[in-house]
């Protein structure tokens, strides 16, 4: 049972409270870039998702069984970031088969997912905060849906902002970004409220 409230108050802590977009600001081009149609926001959110799900499967065991046996740690970025950017090669080729709809619509995004820095930090900190493999599963899932909860939000966010008249000075990026920190401002809320409801 103590194991389970663990695993969720995790899951629950990627999501909202340490959003790896809102509160690390992590992955800030793709939530920038792909979010101004919701179906390319949610094919870049599963994508990413997928994308950290395998890369801790991959990571997380030759973090412990090769890196730290050998003594090599020192090399755990550069080995993290050649898995992760193979990775991202497999599933581009993935999708330039199987959805050459969406692999369209990401465009330049899907191979930006080698150099997305949301998808390093999430292998990498589930080293440094000692979660063993389940663990690190779950956070990893946590941070995919935090990753995906954050690009529909500002995907519908944007849409409105497109429909409505923007001052002069605000438009484009400017009024972006006021948006983009709103949302970040809205999630700060939820600090705390995990481990208040596990108390």
């Amino acid at each position: 049972m103590e194991s389970l409230k663990i695993l969720i108050v995790i899951l629950l802590s990627s999501v909202l409270v340490d959003n790896y977009v809102l509160s690390r600001f992590l992955g800030i081009c793709p939530f920038l870039g792909v979010s101004k149609k919701i179906d390319q926001a949610v094919g870049m959110g599963v994508a990413v998702t997928i994308v950290m799900l395998i890369a801790t499967v991959v990571t997380w065991p030759i973090q412990y069984f090769v890196l730290n046996t050998l003594n090599l740690g020192y090399l755990q970025n550069i080995v993290f970031i050649l898995i992760i950017a193979s990775l991202v090669q497999i599933l581009e080729m993935f999708l330039k088969k199987f959805s050459p709809a969406l692999h369209k619509g990401l465009g330049v995004y899907l191979p930006l997912i080698t150099t997305n820095c949301a998808v390093l930090g999430v292998t990498i900190n589930n080293i440094l905060d000692g979660y063993n493999f389940i663990e690190s599963m779950v956070s990893s899932l946590g941070c995919g849906l935090g990753f995906l909860l954050a690009m529909v939000l500002f995907s519908g966010l944007r849409s409105r902002i497109d429909d409505t008249q923007v001052p002069a000075p605000f438009k484009g990026l400017a009024v972006t970004l006021i948006a983009a920190s709103f949302i970040s401002l809205a999630f700060m809320g939820f600090s705390g409220i995990v481990e208040n409801i596990f108390a």
